[in-house]
């Protein structure tokens, strides 16, 4: 559980079981904005595709030009597979989708 209200635990899908705290409120930005570029049912995408569609998603409060949006598209993609709701495909490059619900 996260000690600090400002911040969230997140998880690695390549480290079951370990956890981290990270800055609530630019994990939740990033969220949203890999779910406005990766909607439920769309085709798989390669992670420099998903940077490419999110760009445009980001508050710029959070993200100034773009700023550490790699780490954080990162951070939240490896939650979210180790949450279930998005999932890697055995491709070259690496290609994600979102799990439909």
């Amino acid at each position: 559980m996260a000690k600090d209200p400002e911040t969230i635990e997140v998880e690695n899908i390549n480290h079951p079981g370990k956890t981290h705290n990270v800055d609530k409120d630019k994990y939740y930005v990033m969220r949203a904005a890999i779910f406005a570029a990766l909607p439920e049912g769309s085709a798989p995408v390669t992670a420099a595709e998903l940077k490419e569609a999110l760009l445009p998603h980001l508050d710029a409060l959070f993200f100034p030009e773009g700023k550490t949006a790699q780490w954080w598209q990162k951070c939240v993609q490896l939650d979210l597979e180790a949450k279930g709701v998005m999932q890697r495909h055995d491709t070259t490059p690496l290609a994600f989708s979102r799990v439909a619900r």
